[in-house]
C-alpha cells in the first residue's frame, strides 16, 4: 500500500491509455479508412455510391480524426503534468503497457459499438465481414492482455 507522498508510476497510466486510444484511432483512420479504403465511418449505412455519400463519410471520418486528436492531446497534457511531479517514477512498463491497453480498449469499444451494435461500418465489408470484425475485437483484447502483462512485469536488475 502506498502512503501519501510516496513515489509511484500510477500517474503514467492515464496518459498512456489516452495516447493508446488516440494512436489506435489514428491508425484505424489512416490505414483502414484512407490507405486501404476498407471502410469509412458511415459506409455501411451510406455507401460511397454518390458524391453526397462520399461527402458525408468524409465529414464523419474527419470527426473521427478530431476525436483521435482530442484523445492524443489529452494524453500529452496528462503526460506533461506527470512530468512536472517529483513523486512520479518513470516506469516504461507502466507507461507502454498502458498505451497498449488504451489501444486495445479503442479496438474493443469501437468494434462493439460501431461494427456490432450500430452496424455503421465493418472492418472489411463483404462475405467474411464477421470474421474481420471478430478478428479486430480479438486483436484489441490481445493488446489489452499484453499491455497488462507488460505493466506487471518487474524490472530485473
Amino acid at each position: 500500500m502506498e502512503t501519501q507522498g510516496s513515489s509511484s508510476s500510477k500517474p503514467l497510466i492515464a496518459p498512456g491509455i489516452f495516447l493508446g486510444v488516440g494512436f489506435s484511432g489514428f491508425f484505424d483512420g489512416i490505414v483502414l479508412h484512407q490507405i486501404l479504403q476498407w471502410h469509412h465511418m458511415l459506409s455501411n449505412v451510406k455507401p460511397l455510391f454518390t458524391v453526397a455519400n462520399i461527402d458525408l463519410n468524409t465529414v464523419w471520418d474527419g470527426l473521427f480524426h478530431a476525436f483521435d486528436f482530442v484523445m492524443t492531446f489529452t494524453g500529452v497534457i496528462l503526460l506533461w503534468r506527470a512530468g512536472e511531479r517529483d513523486d512520479v517514477i518513470w516506469a516504461p512498463n507502466t507507461f507502454f503497457g498502458s498505451m497498449l491497453i488504451g489501444a486495445g480498449m479503442f479496438d474493443v469499444i469501437e468494434g462493439i459499438i460501431d461494427h456490432q451494435i450500430l452496424g455503421i461500418h465493418h472492418v472489411k465489408s463483404g462475405p467474411n465481414q464477421l470474421a474481420w470484425d471478430l478478428g479486430f475485437l480479438a486483436f484489441g483484447a490481445t493488446l489489452i492482455i499484453i499491455g497488462r502483462v507488460i505493466q506487471t512485469k518487474e524490472k530485473k536488475s
